[in-house]
Parts: C-alpha cells; structure tokens; sequence
C-alpha cells in the first residue's frame, strides 16, 4: 500500500533526541524570529504589489490573509508543541498521514521557503540601490546589475540583479556559523524594524497630506477577480500570504527550543498577533498619502504584478511616483509627502533589517531539508552537523545557492505567488493532521489545545484552498509541476531508502530508560 507508512510518535520524538540539533531558543526569541520573517516580507517588500492587485483594498486583503492566518496558527500551535521536532508541517504529516503525503508536504516546504527567500533577497535589493547608493552615495547601479531580464518580469535593460545575489549568500554563511549567533543578529534587526515601521505610522497617519479619499475607489478591482487572475481584494491577500510564514517558521525550530511546549504556542500566536496589527497601520499610512491605485490594463484589469507589461508602464513618466512602481515603497512614501531624511533613514532600516526575513526562511527551508535527510528521505550527507558550528552547514551552502540563483533573475511579485503554492498547501495539511491526532492519539498531553477544532480545522483547510485557487493560473501550475518532480524523486530514490522502508525505528523504553530498535516489515519493492 502507497499510504501504509506512517511513523510513530515515539519514534520521531527518539531520532530527534539521538541525532538533534542544539536547543539555544527561549519564548522571546522564537517571536522575534516570527517577527523578523512576518514583518518585512509583507511590508517593506509586498505593499507595491498588493497595491497592483487590489488598490486600497489591500488593507482589506490584509485582514482576508490575517484571518486564515489566525485559524491556521492555532492548529500549528497545537501540533508544535505536541510534536517538538524540526520538520513543521513535514514531521506532522508523516506522524498521521504516513510517508508519501508526508513527503509532498516538505517537498512543498522546500519550495516555499526557497522562493520566498530569493523573494525578499529581490526587495532588500531595491532598497539598496535606492537608498543607500543613489541617495546617500549618488551612484547609480548599471540596470543590468541592478535587476533581471524584462522577458522574466524584470526591467527594461535589466540582466542579473546582483545585490540581490550577494545577500542571500551573506546570510546564508551567518546561517553556517551558527543559530545562536543568527538569533542574536535578528533581535537587534527586529528592534531596528519595529522602530522603523512605528516612525512611519506616526508621520504618514498624522501628515496633512493624508486624505481619506485617497481609498476612493477602495476596491478598483472589486473583492473576488475571479479564480485564477490574482487580482482583487482575494487575489492581494493570496499573494500577500507569504509574509505570514514567520510563524510556521517558528515551528521548525521547535527542535532548538528550550522547553518547547510552553516555548512554542507563545512565539507563534505572539508574533502573528504583534505583526498583524502593524501590516494594517503601515498600509492604511501608505494608501492614505500617496494613493494606491493599481495600473490599469485593457478592460480595466490591472496589469499582473512582476510582468512585463506592468514593467514597460512603470518605466514611463507618468507613473514614476506611483506606490505600485516603487522599489522601496515606504522609503518613497516619505519621499513624496516632504520627509525625504526620514525617509532616507526608514530606507536605511530596511536595508539592515530585511536580512532578518531572509535568515529566518532560509533558517526554516534547511531545517525541512535536515528532517527529510535524517529520515533517510533524502541523501545522508545532507543531515552531516558541523562539528563546531552545530548547524547543518551542507545543505544550508546548497539551499543558499538556489535562493541566490532566483533572486538574481526573477521580480518579486512572481517570486511571491510561487511561493504561496506550497505554503498554503502546508498549512492545510497542518490543519488535517491536528484533526487525525485528535483521533488517532486522543490521551497524550496536549500543552495547548486548538479551541473549537471542529470549526477551526475545516477553516483552515477551506481558507488556504480558496487563496490558493486565487493565486494567478500560472503560479497555481507550479505547485503540481512541482509536486510531479518530487514524486518521480520519491518513487525513484526516497521510498526505498527511507528508514521506514529498511524497518528502522528508534524509540526510547520510558521505564528502563534505554534505547531500543523496533523492527518493522519494509514495504513491498514493487509499489
């Protein structure tokens, strides 16, 4: 049977203990790795192109993706502390739907965090070509070194965006050297964020040039622009998702958490709680001075967010101040309504911050990489820990040349919505697997239980699948494409080499205290 191999709990929970990674995390810095990866992603890189798909009703958007993100948490902060091992949504579905849809699920992972890291690599890189060498150094980047080719969303005369290269290979060595020292880099980015963002909630909300019909129309695309097209109120917040990951990269370090069962339901509902609130107010400061009217196409449809066509419109003249064209929005927000220092500064802040979302999904991508290794899924060699460093420095240098690799040819907004295929798959599976284990093993404790799960798992699956069917055609292509890949690995080199399929199983005797091996029956080489 294709769907027989499920591992056991005791069995995770034991290889986890025999072959684990470091625990250096407490509460407060598993939110600040939450906050550092939700706040700036959504914010300092996704507004413009939000703003492309909905117009002012990218705040309503926001609240669309908040409230699939809050069901969602729940299930995730149940099943994290229940099952406090690197993995996420991977390790859970393998502890409840067995092998294969356990392997879909980190294959999915893997996509995600990949493409949501060259993502991010793409907006830090506006930011400093705009600010910190035009601005403050008066030097203008080569187009050809400053974006990707126009064929793949970039700019006219763009060839390779190197900035956005360099970084992610900067953050993926301080990813080498250590997660405790990564941990510390972030707080003191995180601080430099939240300190930026508060700056531009009290200037743009208060400024004389905020103007409330500047949300006229609020919703120029309408709420639902149908399945498919990306665009609307709907359409926004399944691109905007994305930024909503921190939290579920919080739950991939439940492995390197000190007391995770107290440790883990805080970082992830603290943090998606705490980022939430500051999306709505940065978005409505933004919308409410400069506007933010998407670009219209043919049939007042606004051109896709990261396409050629929205390319060409931006490079013209007329369009040069709009929010929807920016790279650096906020920066240029500030800008246009007379605070150009301040604006200069909030440029510089996300200049030393946005490394911080990158750290954090290439942080959670190597740890989906390190589980399916160790659980023989994936080559050995991909799991080997540096002796000093304590980290998973092969598959951390290999993840960090991928990520460098998108973010040098691809635009952002493309880069956004192929991520939000697999995370939104993910998060579904999450919601499925704290279902089953409500059944399945209804008597092991619980330190945080999902209230009204009869309500709150169906919601979640619901959710994720509606914003998935939002997202544009061809980013809701990838995923399939992308799952086709994986099975062709998993039948042609994973099945017969997982642990599950040699009949290796690692539990821990709770009376004797000692370690022992439960053999069971591999599977039949002919499925």
């Amino acid at each position: 049977m294709i769907l027989d191999r499920v591992k056991p709990l005791d069995a995770i929970l034991a290889a986890a203990e025999k072959k684990s990674l470091h625990r250096s995390l407490g509460a407060w810095q598993l939110m600040l790795f939450g906050i550092g990866c939700i706040i700036g992603t959504g914010i300092f890189v996704l507004t413009a192109a939000g703003a492309q798909k909905a117009g002012p009703g990218l705040m309503l958007a926001f609240v669309i993706a908040g409230a699939v993100c809050i069901v969602a948490a729940l299930c995730y902060a149940e099943i994290a502390a229940m099952i406090p091992v690197a993995g996420s949504a991977y390790t859970y579905s393998y502890a409840t739907m067995g092998e294969l849809l356990a392997w879909t699920v980190g294959w999915a992972l893997i996509l995600e965090y990949a493409i949501a890291a060259s993502a991010v690599s793409v907006g830090w890189s506006g930011y400093f070509s705009g600010t910190i060498l035009n601005e403050f150094l008066g030097i203008a980047l080569p187009q050809w070194l400053s974006a990707g080719p126009l064929a793949l969303g970039g700019e006219p005369g763009g060839f390779i965006n190197l900035p956005a290269l360099v970084i992610a290979l900067l953050v993926t060595w301080l990813l080498m050297i250590g997660t405790s020292e990564s941990a510390k880099v972030n707080a003191a980015l995180v601080a430099i964020k939240v300190t930026a963002l508060t700056a531009f909630i009290g200037l743009t909300l208060t400024s004389a040039y905020f103007d409330p019909d500047k949300f006229n129309p609020f919703l120029p695309a309408g709420v639902f622009g149908g399945f498919g097209t990306g665009v609307g109120a709907v359409g926004a917040a399944a691109t905007i998702f994305f930024a909503y990951v921190g939290f579920d990269a919080v739950s991939t370090a439940a492995e390197e958490t000190k007391n995770p069962q107290r440790n883990v339901p805080i970082g992830l509902v603290g943090s998606l709680a705490f980022c939430t609130v500051f999306y709505i107010l940065v978005a409505a400061g933004a919308i409410g001075t400069i506007g933010g009217q998407p670009i219209m196409g043919p049939g007042g449809v606004p051109f896709p967010a990261g396409s050629e066509e929205l390319a060409r419109q931006c490079a013209l003249p007329a369009y040069s101040g709009a929010l929807v064209c920016s790279d650096e929005a906020l920066a240029h927000v500030l800008r246009q309504i007379g605070f150009s220092g301040i604006g200069n500064l909030l440029g510089i802040a996300a200049f030393l911050a946005l490394p911080s979302v990158i750290l954090v999904l290439l942080f959670a991508q190597t740890r989906i990489f390190f589980v399916m290794s160790r659980d023989g899924l994936l080559p050995a060699g991909l799991s080997k820990v540096h002796p000093r460093w304590k980290t998973p420095y092969v598959v951390t240098l290999l993840t960090g040349a991928i990520v460098a690799l998108g973010a040098a040819f691809f635009p952002v907004g493309q880069l956004a919505d192929i991520a939000n295929a697999g995370t939104l798959y993910a998060f579904a599976m999450v919601a499925v697997a704290v279902m089953v284990l409500r059944r399945t093993a209804p008597d092991r404790p619980r330190d945080f239980r999902t209230p009204m799960l009869w309500f709150v798992g169906p919601a979640t699956i619901f959710g994720c699948a509606f914003l998935f069917l939002n997202l544009p055609l061809e980013a809701m292509l990838v995923l399939p494409l992308w799952s086709a890949i994986g099975l062709l690995v998993y039948f042609g080199y994973s099945r017969r080499k997982s642990h599950l399929a040699q009949g290796i199983v690692e539990v821990v005797d709770d009376i004797a205290g000692e370690e022992t091996m439960i053999p069971i029956d591999p599977a039949p080489r002919s499925d």
